[in-house]
């Protein structure tokens, strides 16, 4: 009998061993005080990692943050998360998403969720619409707003530690300033002159600096779609590169196939600069504000040219 016992009691510490490691792996659970934070951190989830710096940075270490996409090699359209990468959402008391159907298998898996999250989604907080460009982080004005409102629900969620968050938000906007004068400068120096591009996730920043989109409408409508714009306007944008319409091609390298490669090709040909820039946060860069900075140098450089 005592034999059996021990055996029992065995057992039962072994399995509340193996649940103590499967409750531990979820990734958003963990919320114990770390750092300056001055009480348990706040469980995160930012869906892409186009977000994921800033909410990094406004959150601090009152925040537990988890980026589930993050990979400038792979095209966030095509992306199907794993079952890890759902469980991850499990216990999150914030999440954010990008929205606009960019990321709808973000708002499927809190759907799912018995204790819902509070959600920022950034085409909301950018009033746009279903079928408007989800490429929100390229614009902004919009960066600020859904940055403001990370920063509100943060406050929400963790009442006794508001001050954190404000001053958070005050260095994280600091930071910010080599983004905003570079932008400020190119409107200066740049503003009128044209460009076309093989996909629209520069958009946003084009309209900001005051660029002057040459992209055939029927082609821009196609790529948005994810489909293949017609042989007349593949051959309206080649003509434009050829012709000289064209001041500098917006090439996105996380978007692959024939007909981008053969547009930048056309553009080669016909010594149109080309500016590469990407969906997501390439390796190397270590904040948003690095990541775009860089991009919008090597445009002013080849305008320049």
């Amino acid at each position: 009998m005592a034999r059996n016992c021990g055996r029992a009691l065995l057992l039962a510490v072994l399995a509340a061993l193996v649940l103590t490691a499967c409750g531990s792996s979820t990734g958003t659970s963990s919320t114990e005080q770390k750092g300056d934070c001055p009480t348990a951190a706040v469980p995160v989830v930012v869906s892409v990692d186009q977000w994921a710096d800033i909410v990094n940075r406004l959150a601090g270490d009152c925040g537990a943050v988890t980026t589930i996409f993050k990979s400038a090699s792979a095209d966030p359209h095509d992306y199907e998360p794993t079952p890890a990468d759902l469980v991850k959402f499990t216990g999150a008391k914030l999440v954010v998403v990008n929205g606009l159907d960019y990321d709808s298998w973000a708002a499927k898996a809190v759907a799912t969720l018995d204790r819902k999250p509070t959600v920022v989604d950034a085409g909301r907080v950018a009033a746009l619409r279903g079928g408007d460009n989800p490429h929100i982080w390229y614009a902004p004005d919009d960066v600020y707003k859904v940055a403001d409102t990370v920063t509100a629900k943060l406050k929400l969620l963790l009442p006794k530690v508001a001050t954190y968050f404000e001053r958070r938000h005050t260095a994280w906007r600091a930071s910010m300033r080599p983004y905003d004068a570079e932008i400020a400068k190119f409107k200066r120096v740049a503003s009128g002159s044209t460009f076309a591009a093989t996909e629209g996730i520069f958009f946003y920043m084009a309209k900001a600096l005051g660029l002057t989109d040459t992209t055939p409408r029927g082609y821009v409508t196609a790529t948005a779609n994810g489909s293949d714009p017609s042989p007349s306007d593949l051959n309206a944008l080649q003509h434009a590169l050829e012709n000289g319409e064209v001041n500098v091609l917006i090439y996105n390298t996380q978007t692959q196939g024939a007909i981008p490669s053969q547009v930048r090709s056309t553009a080669t040909a016909a010594s149109v600069p080309i500016v590469k820039v990407t969906e997501s946060v390439p390796s190397g860069f270590s904040t948003f504000e690095a990541w775009q900075v860089s991009q919008l140098r090597a445009l002013a450089r080849a305008l320049a040219r």
